[in-house]
């Protein structure tokens, strides 16, 4: 049950910098708040007070509270009109459905002379033959009573009816007060009934899933109750635990529509014993999920013979991306282990992810959905050459790679739009230069010599210098100049023969080769 606390009242103060001695407007609606407390000494300067659908059994400890204008005490457990003197500037007062039964208490507001606005509808007062022709002959300065404006002409026959009227009240009054008492009587004799078997009786469930109660055996006799080895052997045994958590789930449902099905008057003491058991199934059921609760085991990421499995822990569902048609091909020839997905927390979305194979730069590029608004900090990036794992706030992400990569230069990014993380791991086996690929040299072979000599004209060769005899150029000797003599004057060369040449032939008769 609810009570009212400073730190309740701060925490709905937000709209005036949870200031409370300043504050002229408070809603406390809903709360389950069962007493009016400490609001007339924290916050004296309120005008407007909003308790609506609470369990606030009596009005107290707002008369101090001299600027309220407006009190809203709709659907609670109020039976009389009480205490409210001391708000000399109360003009609206909202008692809809709640169980005052003494009509004659609004004589009390009486002094609230700015009093104009009055709601009792909901009451059982509302329906006593001449209700509304005593509340305005006896509360002349309202105008409006019910949401129902009050004529002259009404309040001057309720004047003169006041005497007749006030006696069927008072007689309606007192029939009332007798039945009520009698509820009372019967509502206390029930509560007793339930205390006396929760003290006597043990509630347990037995194997046939039903529950049984024993009052004639107390809870303090254990001689009878089973050895400590069955006991053991008993809680240890899972599939008598499940069967025990079935049955109760099952008895609870039995008890809470048997409860529900039950008929009872609308009573103070009804509305009470309802919230106690909307609140005691509600604490079983935090119970039973509790129990139902198993530690999960960590997740796997390498088996035991080093294989990496597919595991996208983060993500919600079943989800797998989207890839490329190349990639997704080599994909399924070289899984390295079988698909796992993990489930995520209650706070967890869809986590997506793209995997593509860029021919054209050599490398694998993954694309990972991570949450925009997450902080850098929270991504760990692992790449190995097999695989690569991403850690997204704790939980892996991690896929086996179409073929191996080089860990020592791939690069992780993010955007900045989108939130989405990149990473890029060159390939192994080839060499990359910006964006074109050069394969490695090839030893030549006499057959390949002439396709060699036809393509050396087509293809541009780069020649390897060593860096060790890499000197500085002298630029302006670059280019000598060659100087040419006439052909005229130009001496020819004499040509003399080898004797050593045994196909040599000196004969005078043929001119020499130029």
């Amino acid at each position: 049950m609810g009570r009212i606390t400073e730190d309740l009242i701060r925490r709905n103060a937000e709209h005036n910098d949870c200031v409370i001695f300043s504050l002229e407007e408070l809603s406390l609606h809903q709360q389950e708040i069962e007493r009016l407390e400490h609001i007339d000494k924290w916050c004296r300067d309120l005008k407007i007070l909003y308790l609506q659908n609470n369990l606030i059994g009596k009005i107290e400890n707002v008369s101090k509270l001299k600027k309220l204008e407006y009190l809203n005490l709709a659907l609670n457990n109020i039976e009389k009109i009480e205490n409210l003197e001391g708000c000399e500037g109360l003009t609206k007062l909202d008692l809809t459905v709640n169980f005052i039964g003494e009509l004659s208490s609004v004589k009390t507001l009486q002094g609230n002379i700015h009093l104009k606005e009055l709601f009792l509808m909901g009451n059982p007062c509302a329906d006593f033959d001449g209700y509304r022709q005593f509340v305005v002959a006896t509360l002349q300065q309202l105008k409006w009573l019910d949401g129902k404006e009050i004529e002259r002409s009404e309040r001057i026959q309720a004047l003169q009816n006041f005497p007749v009227v006030e006696q069927q009240i008072r007689e309606q009054e007192k029939a009332y007060c007798l039945k009520r008492a009698k509820d009372k009587e019967e509502a206390q004799r029930k509560l007793k009934e339930e205390e006396s078997k929760g003290e006597t009786g043990r509630i347990h469930t037995g194997s046939d899933g039903h529950r049984h109660v024993d009052i004639s055996a107390p809870l303090a006799n254990s001689r009878e109750s089973p050895s400590s080895e069955e006991s053991k052997d008993y809680i240890q045994a899972p599939e008598i635990q499940e069967r025990q958590c079935k049955g109760k789930e099952l008895d609870d449902r039995e008890d809470d529509l048997e409860f529900w099905n039950k008929p009872c008057l609308y009573t103070p003491e009804s509305r009470l014993e309802t919230l106690r058991h909307m609140e005691k199934q509600r604490r079983d059921q935090e119970r039973l999920s509790e129990k139902k609760k198993k530690v999960k085991p960590p997740r796997m990421l390498v088996t035991e013979d080093g294989r990496a499995l597919n595991v996208n822990e983060p993500n919600s569902q079943e989800c797998w991306g989207t890839w490329s048609s190349p990639c997704r091909a080599a994909f399924i020839t070289q899984l390295r282990g079988p698909v796992t997905t993990g489930k995520a927390g209650a706070d967890s979305r869809e986590l997506d992810f793209t995997l593509k194979d860029d021919e054209k730069r050599n490398q694998i590029v993954l694309d990972l959905a991570v949450y925009r608004y997450m902080d850098t900090s929270l991504i760990d990036v692992d790449v190995q050459p097999t695989y690569v794992r991403v850690m997204v706030k704790g939980k892996p992400f991690q896929l086996v790679l179409p073929a191996e990569v080089k860990p020592d230069s791939s690069f992780a990014k993010r955007s900045q739009t989108t939130g989405h993380l990149v990473v890029c791991m060159p390939k192994v086996g080839e060499v990359i230069i910006g964006c074109q690929r050069t394969s490695k040299p090839v030893k030549s072979t006499p057959d390949s010599s002439r396709e060699q000599t036809s393509k050396r004209s087509q293809q541009m060769e780069k020649l390897e210098v060593d860096p060790s005899k890499r000197s500085i150029p002298d630029v302006a000797n670059i280019v000598q100049e060659k100087t040419y003599m006439p052909r005229r004057v130009r001496p020819e060369p004499k040509i003399i023969p080898s004797e050593e040449d045994p196909g040599f032939e000196d004969n005078p008769e043929v001119p020499p080769l130029i």
